[in-house]
């Protein structure tokens, strides 16, 4: 018996050993083989390849405010390369080389090259020309893919190229053909790889063994890609519709239809659009990103009809889903877009809100949703209001290189020098006004201004003392008396605290009506501590407060001629760059009121003419066109009032205006700085349409600033840099005020 196992035993480490070779052709070599490849190095390596896809799925986040690339996959242009091989006769750009085969792997893809070169290199059986391992295909096959995925298109070509060359009738071969067209499509070889997608499926449809439907889908994906690659729109539809047909790949097919559906709405093909979201929305199988994301999408083409009202019961339903958490600031949002479609801005206003207040909101939704409530603000006139929330966009947009961005930044630019123009009218509109009362209706503004002051540091202080005593049980059942000392009056560090915090603010005073008075301040009893602090506190300090007005002539001029001049900018922009004739003529009358500088007077007249005009008030309008043609009917604005069909812009050469800008410098030269002014304004309705007009307008802000202020001569350059912000007189002039205002 002990012959018999040990013949038994030598015979079967002689069979183990017969059978790992892999240069004789039996059936127990390629069974043997084949088995090793498919369930142990192969088995590994495709775990490893799913791990890796597995990452990228995870890891890659849809932006859904641009079309969605087919393949949700990134890659480095510049990490492209074409790397050397020695072949040493192994095909498919690999070789022998016991270094590279022992490098280790960082990646599960890097990996799962690893397997497939081992089950290449250790199991094929390369036996007279032909493979006998009919796993050696698969090897090759999970080779390309894997170099596709490390971004070696070169190698994985060659990977792809091998299995069809040397394998036409394997079973895969058509999906390598589509891995193939895909890796050509990344290294701009789009049109061959329509060509050879075009064989493969309208040859192949012909022949009586079809295709199969996930194959046909595959096929018609990557077509899809070669085309928005080739930039044809029609032919991307066209192939997303046949790829899908079937939807059998849930997670491509998913995305095949919200790209389909981009596509259209991008067309402005609204209903061709929804209806495709619908068909998503409705999609079981579907992973649910895409379906939440395409009803969001059947709202934002919603048109303006009576749909939108089921469409936001719709969406009020989303959103009290409590699995639709991480996408409420695009719910809220969408939500509020409808309500601003149906003219219910409040509601939207409302929602908008919502949406930036969302929690795990991204930055990109809510710069969408800033940029919302700046424009509805703007056309309800409360740039103010508007600038605040343009500014917000700018602040959470990642990048200033979009043009959206860039454009919003333009308009808060100029929404920045009007608002700074309105503050200076606001600030010293009240200064003035403080100024024109009596000595005693200024001690009583002042001392109610400081009465409010200490009610509101008084309900902070308050405000801080609950915050200590109670901390996180404020509101409970706090009138117990028991030992946690959670009332304030059983708290004697919360007593001790609010006793200090009320002598900082308001000093020693007794229990009286009225005793926020100062006059009711106790000076017998009150603490050294406490009238040092008060001493020092000028917020409460109402001669401080005097002290401070202005009582200076010169000053009082100042202050006067800076609000005209901010008015009158102010009326230029609301009238030529904002479009708002209201608030032009509200500043350019208020400012004609107000006793301007004589050479303001023209210019204001002119341009109530022309708004008055514009909006039909044709009775206004001549009244200022009265002033013009009586008191100043040498100008240019009187000759144009005269004779409206006379081109005189037109007829006014370069060289004409080369020489008037010159006589006009002279003048600048000669320190006649008003004349150089007046000069200007006569002459800048007549070259309206001149290049050169910009020269014009920085000159006539150096001699403004040659005869006033630094304050004026900022407002006249700040005019320039928004009135002519891209040309180089526009840029010196913001230079300007910048070192201005250092």
């Amino acid at each position: 018996m002990k012959y018999i196992k040990k013949i038994i035993l030598i015979l079967a480490v002689f069979g183990v050993l017969y059978a790992c070779s892999t240069k004789k052709d039996t059936v127990i070599n390629r069974n043997f083989h084949a088995l090793t490849t498919k369930y142990n190095v192969l088995f590994n390596g495709k775990e490893a390849f799913k791990e890796g896809m597995a990452g990228i799925n995870n890891g890659y986040k849809d932006d859904y405010f641009t079309q969605l690339p087919i393949e949700p996959i990134e890659f480095e242009e510049d990490k492209i390369t074409i790397p050397t091989y020695s072949n040493g006769g192994m095909g498919a750009g690999f070789g022998n080389d016991k270094k590279d085969a022992t490098k280790k792997a960082s990646t599960p893809f890097e990996k799962a090259e690893e397997k497939a070169v081992k089950a290449i290199q250790r199991h094929g059986m390369n036996i007279d020309g032909l493979e006998r391992n009919n796993q050696i295909d698969d090897a090759y096959f999970l080779l390309g893919k894997s170099r596709y995925y490390s971004q070696r298109f070169i190698p994985a070509i060659e990977a792809f190229n091998y299995v069809i060359a040397n394998y036409p009738d394997a079973s895969l071969i058509a999906e390598t053909k589509i891995w193939r067209a895909k890796t050509n499509v990344r290294l701009d070889n789009e049109e061959f790889a329509i060509e050879s997608m075009k064989l493969l499926l309208q040859v192949k449809d012909t022949l009586e063994a079809d295709l199969p439907d996930e194959i046909k889908e595959q096929g018609h994906t990557a077509l899809a890609m070669a085309y928005v690659k080739a930039d044809s729109v029609q032919k991307v539809k066209k192939h997303l519709h046949l790829a899908t047909k079937t939807l059998l790949n849930r997670a491509q097919g998913a995305r095949n239809l919200f790209i389909l559906g981009q596509i259209y709405a991008s067309e402005n093909k609204k209903d061709s659009a929804i209806m495709v979201f619908n068909r998503l929305a409705s999609f079981k199988k579907a992973p649910y990103k895409f379906k939440i994301h395409a009803n969001i999408e059947i709202a934002k083409n919603a048109t303006k009809d009576s749909s939108t009202v089921a469409l936001i019961e719709k969406m009020q339903k989303l959103i009290k889903n409590r699995d639709n958490r991480p996408y409420l600031d695009e719910l809220y949002y969408q939500v509020g877009f409808l309500h601003e479609k149906n003219d219910s801005i409040n509601l939207a206003i409302d929602y908008y809100n919502q949406s930036i207040k969302a929690k795990n909101g991204g930055n990109k939704q809510k710069t969408f949703t800033y940029e919302k409530l700046g424009n509805l603000y703007f056309k309800k006139d409360d740039y103010l209001l508007a600038s605040a929330y343009y500014d917000s966009v700018l602040n959470a947009a990642s990048s200033s290189s979009d043009l959206r961005i860039r454009r919003i930044k333009r308009k808060h630019k100029n929404l920045a020098s009007l608002i700074k123009f309105e503050n200076v009218v606001a600030e010293n509109d009240s200064i003035l006004k403080i100024v024109s009362l009596s000595k005693n209706d200024q001690e009583l503004f002042f001392q109610k201004y400081i009465d409010d002051l200490k009610v509101k540091d008084e309900e902070a202080a308050q405000l801080r003392l609950n915050q200590i005593a109670f901390g996180g049980s404020f509101g409970g059942s706090s009138l117990k008396s028991s030992k946690q000392g959670k009332w304030y009056f059983y708290n004697n560090q919360s007593l001790g605290f609010g006793k200090t915090e009320f002598l900082k603010v308001w000093g020693n005073r007794k229990l009286a009506d009225d005793w926020r008075w100062s006059s009711k301040i106790s000076t017998n009893d009150i603490s050294k501590d406490s009238l040092q602090i008060n001493s020092k506190d000028l917020r409460y300090d109402l001669a401080s407060y005097l002290e401070r007005i202005p009582t200076n002539e010169k000053v009082i001029d100042t202050l006067k001629m800076d609000r005209n001049q901010a008015l009158y900018e102010l009326g230029i922009i609301y009238k030529e760059q904002f479009k708002n004739p209201t608030f032009a003529v509200n500043r350019l009358e208020r400012v004609k009121n107000l006793n301007p500088k004589e050479d303001l007077i023209l210019p204001i007249n002119w341009h109530l003419y022309q708004v008055y005009k514009d909006v039909g008030e044709e009775a206004k309008s001549d009244i200022h066109k009265n002033i013009i043609l009586t008191k100043y009917s040498n100008t240019v604005f009187a000759k144009i009032i005269l004779n409206p069909n006379e081109k005189i812009t037109q007829d006014v050469e370069i060289d004409e205006v080369k020489d008037k800008y010159k006589e006009i410098y002279y003048l600048y030269k000669e320190h006649k700085y008003q004349e150089t002014v007046k000069s200007i304004v006569d002459y800048l309705p007549t070259i309206q349409n001149s290049k050169l007009i910009a020269k014009f307008e920085l000159l006539r802000a150096y001699a403004i600033g040659k005869y006033n202020g630094d304050k004026e001569y900022k407002f006249a350059l700040e005019a320039v840099a928004i009135k002519y912000a891209n040309t180089e007189e526009g840029k010196k002039a913001r230079e300007i005020v910048k070192q201005l205002s250092k």
